[in-house]
């Protein structure tokens, strides 16, 4: 067996967090000498023509010594993103709910229909056709 493989098997503890086609695996690990650190693994599923399907893993390795910079990076990269868009999800697709919605509310989806709007669509009489 590898060097890495009998690392990878201090598995301290572990966190599992699902993002859509996205998991991501917060683990932490022990060194050799007994000393811990932090893995994040990004593992993403992607489905080929035949319906088979594979993932693809990015993995990021935090030593103790990058902690505190590392999470003042994050924690000012998260802050500067919540005060220049809020905390509200612009993209309704990734809304956790966004499958409720649409099957919960059909007459919401037939709605714009009736009232156009000359930004979204052209109103088409399908007579025509």
């Amino acid at each position: 067996m590898s060097e890495n493989y009998s690392m990878e098997q201090e598995e301290i503890f572990s966190k599992v967090m699902r993002a859509g086609r996205r998991t991501y695996f917060f683990d932490v690990r022990s060194t050799k000498a007994g000393d811990y650190y932090l893995t994040i693994t990004e593992s993403k599923k992607f489905t080929n023509d035949d319906g088979s399907f594979h993932y693809k893993k990015h993995k990021i390795y935090l030593y103790k010594e990058d902690f505190s910079e590392f999470q003042d990076s994050l924690n000012d990269m998260i802050q500067y993103i919540i005060d220049e868009k809020g905390n509200e999800v612009i993209s309704e697709r990734h809304q956790k709910d966004f499958k409720k919605e649409s099957d919960s509310t059909p007459t919401e989806v037939e709605t714009p229909s009736e009232e156009p709007s000359s930004k979204s669509f052209t109103d088409i009489d399908f007579d025509d056709i």
